[in-house]
Formats: structure tokens, C-alpha cells, sequence
């Protein structure tokens, strides 16, 4: 069936920095490819028409990554000044003319298949949780969703939204945004879009959920780090290297240098990457990066930087330089 996908990805990524100082959030790397890169592994078997990416102020480098990635038809739209999830969305509108909207937020990986989502009616993607006050969660009656409620104190439901969502109707969906906006309704200054589904389930549309497998959050460094673990656990790569001990699962890119050194658990490296004499795990090493002689967990290393003689975890930025001793 004929339908778009929007991905909204303007966000500062403020829990983020410092590597969001440099690099817009979807653009990090978790197991060798930046996160929009995993999102449209997912997204581009079940064949949109069209992928309309909502950036921000970084947004020419997210347009040169997807535009040399990927062999399908884009369309950037600008959100310079966010105001929520909903106004992302709904400066989309006039990307459409009837057709289905399938939405993916660009800081959430899901283990889905897309094409079981489109084509059957309205659906929310869901995932049980052991404490859904953390959470916005759905609450059902007859197998519908009635009610979206946002961290809940004594939640009803423990159904997790998990920021996958179809409607078969795009314009229905934009129609409830445009009514939000218009009344300037706003949680902690932001338009919400499960405001607007509120809405649209009050004005009788009935929605569906669907669970979801993995449901992997990039919105957090220790999340990224999480993320990081599980994808290797499933799509690892490397190649062995004289002089150096691999544990996996790990990823280290073709065109990295590794030399004398103890690498893994749980590391990606990047591209042009130089370690020469360290132990790292558990940790991401981006491209460019220099590490000698270090002992690094748990860390991230944001792209060009230079780290010598390290402590022991460390969450440093794009193009900084630490040395020790």
C-alpha cells in the first residue's frame, strides 16, 4: 500500500553532550552505524514511498548521510525551533496528499517487522513493562486503545509506547495536531503527540497496539552503551589482527588500526580508528579517534578525538584531546 514514513530527528540530544555538540544524536554510532542507519535497516523493507526526515540545525549532515546511504526518496523538512514531537510531525503536512503515514522516532531502535505494522488499520507499537510509571503507556478496553497516559502514578496499563506508530489516514492525524496547536495546548511548554492521538481516539478513531521485540533506546550515554551491547550481540564484525586479543562481540571497521592491545567485550570501532597498547570494553571508539596506552569501560569516544594514557571510563566529545601523566 502506498505510504510515508517520517522520522522525526531535530532533537538537541541534550543528555547527550558533549557528543551532540558535533554531531547531530541519530548520527552516533552503536555497533559500527550511526542510529538512523539501524532505523532504516528496519524501516526500508516494508517499502515506503518516500522517507521525510525531520531535522534540525545540523541537518545537512544527516541529509549527506542518508542521500549516500541509501538508494530510496528522501525529503528533509527544517524544525529550527522545536516545540515537541507533535510540531515535528505536523510540519510534515504538506508532504502528504492522502496517502498512510508510518512514524519511527529517530532515537528508538525496535526489533519489528515494519510490514506487519502498515496496511492493518491503526496501530501503536507497545512493549510490556516490569514499571510503566517510567514510561507514557496506553490503556485498552474491547482491544483498543482508550486512553494515553504520561508516567502514570498508579498506572492501569503496562503497556509502554515505544514511539512506532501507523495511521492509515495521515490527514486525520494532522487535523488532531492542527486542533492542538490551535488551542496552544502544551505539556512542559511542548506539543505532544499522544495529545493529539487523545484526540482522535475521543473523536472515535480506533487504534490497535502491537508488541514490539527489543525496543532499544539512544536517548541516554548509558543507553547508547546498552544499545551498543545488544546490536553487536547480534551483528558483530571484525576481522583478527596480529598482536591484539578480540573478545567478542565486537565491532572493528576494516580501515581501523589496532596494535598490541585487548579489545572487547562489547566495543564498536570505527573507521580510521588508531589504538595502539590499550585495553578497551564495553565502549564505543568512533571514527578518527586516537587511543594509546589506556584502560577504557564504559566509554564513548566522540569522532577525531585523542585520548593517551587514560583513566578509566570516559565520555569525551568530537575533536578533544586528553592526556594523562
Amino acid at each position: 500500500m502506498q505510504f510515508k514514513a517520517v522520522i522525526p530527528a531535530a532533537g538537541e540530544g541534550r543528555r547527550l553532550k558533549p557528543h551532540t555538540h558535533t554531531t547531530p544524536k541519530i548520527l552516533l554510532e552503536v555497533a559500527g552505524k550511526p542510529i538512523i542507519g539501524h532505523i532504516m535497516d528496519r524501516l526500508l523493507p516494508a517499502r515506503p514511498d518516500e522517507v521525510v526526515v525531520v531535522v534540525g540545525a545540523q541537518g545537512d549532515q544527516v541529509r549527506n548521510y542518508l542521500t549516500s546511504e541509501y538508494r530510496c526518496p528522501f525529503r528533509f523538512v527544517q524544525q529550527t525551533d522545536p516545540k515537541g514531537l507533535g510540531d515535528a510531525i505536523y510540519r510534515t503536512r504538506d508532504v502528504f496528499a492522502g496517502e498512510s503515514v508510518l512514524i519511527l522516532l529517530g532515537d528508538t531502535i525496535v526489533d519489528l517487522d515494519m510490514s506487519n505494522m502498515v496496511g492493518r488499520g491503526n496501530v501503536i507499537g507497545v512493549k510490556e513493562v516490569a514499571d510503566p510509571r517510567r514510561f507514557g503507556v496506553v490503556e485498552l478496553r474491547n482491544g483498543y486503545v482508550s486512553r494515553f497516559v504520561e508516567k502514570p502514578d498508579r498506572p492501569k496499563s503496562n503497556l509502554a509506547i515505544v514511539g512506532v506508530y501507523f495511521f492509515r489516514e495521515a490527514t486525520r492525524l494532522f487535523r488532531a495536531l492542527e486542533r492542538l496547536i490551535a488551542r496552544g495546548r502544551t505539556t512542559k511548554g511542548e506539543y505532544q503527540l499522544t495529545d493529539a492521538l487523545q484526540l482522535m481516539v475521543n473523536d472515535g478513531l480506533r487504534i490497535r497496539t502491537r508488541s514490539v521485540g527489543h525496543w532499544l533506546d539512544c536517548g541516554t550515554r548509558d543507553s547508547v552503551l546498552a544499545t551498543n551491547r545488544h546490536l553487536l550481540s547480534h551483528d558483530g564484525y571484525y576481522k583478527p589482527r596480529a598482536g591484539t586479543v578480540i573478545i567478542p562481540p565486537v565491532f572493528i571497521h576494516d580501515r581501523a588500526r589496532v596494535q598490541s592491545s585487548v579489545i572487547g567485550p562489547n566495543v564498536s570501532v570505527g573507521a580510521d580508528a588508531d589504538i595502539h597498547g590499550s585495553i578497551i570494553w564495553d565502549s564505543i571508539i568512533n571514527r578518527h579517534v586516537v587511543v594509546k596506552h589506556s584502560l577504557l569501560e564504559g566509554s564513548i569516544l566522540g569522532e577525531n578525538s585523542v585520548v593517551r594514557e587514560s583513566p578509566r571510563k570516559l565520555n569525551l566529545g568530537g575533536f578533544s584531546e586528553l592526556e594523562m601523566g
